[in-house]
This record gives C-alpha cells, sequence and structure tokens, in this order.
C-alpha cells in the first residue's frame, strides 16, 4: 500500500468530518450527530493507516486505542446508565490501550514531570464532586478517573503533540463527567466543549504516535530517551 506523504491530506477526512460534527451539535437533527459521531475514529484511523504500516510496533496499539474509543463513542450515543457503564468501560480499554501505547514507546523522559502529578491532584477534586452524585456508577468512575488520570500522566513523558493530547482527554471528559453528574453545572457550550477538546486529544496522540514511527523513534528501546538528548528533554 502506498502510504501518503502529507499528515495533512491524511488528516484531511477526519478533520472536515469533526468539523461537520462540531457544527451539526447546534445546527442538525439527532440522527446527523449521531451519525457523524460514528464515523470520527473510523476517519482517524484511516489517516493512520494511509501514513504509517498498521502492523509496525506500536501502531497496533494506538488503533486499539482509537477502536475502543469508537466503541465508546456508539455506546454513549443511547441514553441511560446502563449505555453509560458500557461507553465508560469502552473508553476504559481505550486508555488502557494508549498507557500500553505509552509505556513501550521510546520516552523524552524516564519518568512523569513533577507537574504531571497535576492530573492525579484533578481526578481527586472531580471524583469529590462526582461520588455523591454517582450512585451505583461510583466504582467504575473511581476506576476510570484512575486510568485517564495514569494515561495522561504517561503522555507527559513523550513529545508536545502527545502530553497535549493526554490534557486535552483529561479536560473533556471532567468536562463531560460533571456535565452529568453535578446538578446545575450543564453550560450552552457543553456539548461543543466536550467534543472539540476530545477530537483535539484523539487527533494529536495520533499524530504523535505517527510522527515517531515516521522518524524512525518508535523503533528504539523504550526504557531510554531518544539518542541525543537528556532524559528531560522534550521530543518533538
Amino acid at each position: 500500500m502506498t502510504r501518503f506523504r502529507s499528515p495533512l491530506i491524511a488528516f484531511a477526512p477526519f478533520l472536515v468530518a469533526s468539523a461537520l460534527h462540531l457544527v451539526l451539535l447546534y445546527l442538525g437533527p439527532a440522527w446527523s450527530v449521531t451519525a457523524t459521531k460514528a464515523l470520527l475514529m473510523p476517519l482517524l484511523a484511516l489517516a493512520v493507516v494511509l501514513l504509517v504500516p498498521p502492523f509496525r510496533a506500536p501502531v497496533p496499539l494506538l488503533l486499539s486505542g482509537i477502536a475502543f474509543s469508537w466503541g465508546g463513542d456508539v455506546l454513549l450515543s443511547f441514553p441511560g446508565d446502563g449505555w453509560f457503564a458500557a461507553g465508560l468501560g469502552s473508553f476504559l480499554l481505550a486508555h488502557v490501550a494508549y498507557i500500553v501505547l505509552f509505556l513501550r514507546m521510546p520516552r523524552a523522559r524516564r519518568h512523569p514531570p513533577a507537574w504531571s502529578y497535576v492530573y492525579w491532584a484533578w481526578m481527586i477534586v472531580v471524583l469529590g464532586l462526582l461520588l455523591p452524585h454517582a450512585g451505583a456508577l461510583a466504582a467504575p468512575i473511581v476506576l476510570y478517573a484512575a486510568a485517564i488520570g495514569t494515561m495522561a500522566m504517561c503522555a507527559s513523558m513523550h513529545g508536545r503533540w502527545i502530553v497535549l493530547g493526554g490534557a486535552f482527554f483529561v479536560a473533556s471528559d471532567s468536562v463531560l463527567a460533571l456535565g452529568r453528574f453535578l446538578p446545575g453545572y450543564e453550560f450552552a457550550a457543553h456539548d461543543f466543549v466536550v467534543m472539540s477538546t476530545y477530537l483535539a486529544a484523539q487527533g494529536l496522540i495520533a499524530l504523535g504516535v505517527v510522527a515517531a514511527v515516521r522518524s524512525g523513534r518508535a523503533a528504539r528501546d523504550p526504557s531510554s530517551p531518544a539518542p541525543g538528548r537528556r532524559a528531560d528533554a522534550t521530543a518533538r
């Protein structure tokens, strides 16, 4: 299969579909929002395989994370706590895939930087707000919060695109959870903020991993930083 040279061209269908989905959140019928949402992650996966071989390590882990995220997108489109729990489980598996991905890829840092512990602190704050209203979903929410906090910390050991992707994911899921469980929290642009930060997170993570694979960095020993860089240097 011929690979695309330009990430912009490969990502174009995903970017167009993302923009369309964000517009339809306010202007389109409900079915169009659901339909475009179901297309987003497949188009992101398409961008990845157009740029790098799908079976070259660590691309299968990236594609697994995208696939589980697609499952979460679809399941969360249905109302009810049962569907929400199923969607949460699918996204939990996505974060596990991303955690393994970030730990296996070569890292710009051997350990998470000190500032990344703010993710765990923020998760504790969010859980303090959510758990009094979570009911039977309290345990799954705690497990999910631990997973996304860990994912974001693992992302912080990599280059700027993956770092930003992890941060946007935390922002998106925080707004989503607060809007669902915290009385009086939801605001007019809630859905737009959730989806725009989520799409930015997924796109930036994919872009960062693709860039590492194309540069050859993903083939080196994941236990050490890239050659010629200090352990605390920021990878590009």
